[in-house]
């Protein structure tokens, strides 16, 4: 049955303006719930507006048969500006993921790249701003320990983290170093985001493996993150002994990785272009767990 559901999600996307391109993926929560997710990305931000405007969309979101199906669905629009979203590889060659996969062409190699605050200089917007949150995240309508319909506002400068891996092409002992070594501190560092990241500034953490249509399990995965700031990601990153446990197992084994592709996408959002809904959840989903 959640299966069915799922699947009108895709065939969704496969309307009029509908993503350019979209990824599936799946994690168990904390909650022991099994969250499928479908991650859309549109270059075009009147396309998205026309398709998720449209009465197929607009009117299955709003009916109130959602709060009567016995399942969960949440939706988290996040639109950034140019200046505002930067992307890294570590193979020039790919295979790419997320939005990259959308661009005609990447870089040369940069020299922002190995040290403590490269991510930020990356950012274009960095020139000419700090990037401190302003404001909090609210609640616009409902009552999250209740459940039912619950919208979340949030506030500017509200950062994101897509941080991916790309395993399929290990092999011997790369892939050897990735299962026993690398993995299991990154899926450590995961589950302490998860569980307790509103201490360090993340709002929510989820570790999410790509799937098929068909539900198959492929030898990718990521890490989403929803933090109060990019100085609060950089705190983590730069002092917690999760990260730090992954930072350096991983430089460690770093010669012995010659297919292993890493990447992330960093955003910074205005308030206005940020919109969170969750419908029928668990008061730990998303950002209800921190407002």
């Amino acid at each position: 049955m959640h299966a069915a559901r799922f699947r009108r999600f895709l065939e969704s996307f496969k309307q009029s303006d509908g993503p350019a391109r979209h990824d599936l993926v799946q994690f168990v929560d904390g909650e022991g719930f099994l969250n499928l997710i479908a991650v859309g990305y549109w270059i075009d931000p009147v396309a998205f507006e026309k398709w998720n405007e449209s009465p197929a969309i607009k009117d299955w979101w709003a009916s109130d048969e959602r709060l009567k199906e016995g399942v969960g669905y949440f939706r988290e629009i996040l639109r950034p500006r140019m200046e505002q979203f930067e992307t890294i590889f570590t193979h020039a060659h790919g295979p790419f993921e997320g939005v990259s996969i959308l661009f005609p062409e990447m870089s040369e190699p940069i020299i922002e790249h190995g040290y403590w605050g490269s991510m930020r200089d990356r950012l274009p917007l960095s020139q000419t701003s700090v990037m401190d949150p302003e404001g909090n995240l609210t609640v616009k309508s409902g009552t999250p320990v209740q459940g039912g319909r619950v919208i979340v506002g949030g506030h500017d400068n509200l950062t994101l983290i897509r941080s991916g891996e790309d395993w399929s092409f290990t092999e011997g002992d790369e892939r050897r170093a990735w299962f026993e070594d690398i993995e299991p501190v990154l899926h450590e560092g995961m589950n302490y985001l998860r569980d307790d990241g509103l201490e360090v500034g993340c709002y929510c953490n989820r570790y999410v493996h790509h799937m098929d249509e068909n539900g198959n399990a492929l030898e990718k995965g990521f890490g989403y993150s929803l933090w109060r700031s990019l100085s609060a990601l950089e705190t983590w990153g730069a002092s917690h002994h999760t990260h730090l446990q992954i930072f350096v197992t991983f430089n460690r084994l770093a010669k012995k990785f010659q297919n292993l592709t890493l990447y992330h996408e960093v955003s910074v959002f205005d308030a206005a272009n940020q919109y969170f809904e969750y419908i029928n959840c668990h008061p730990k989903t998303g950002l209800l767990r921190a407002v």
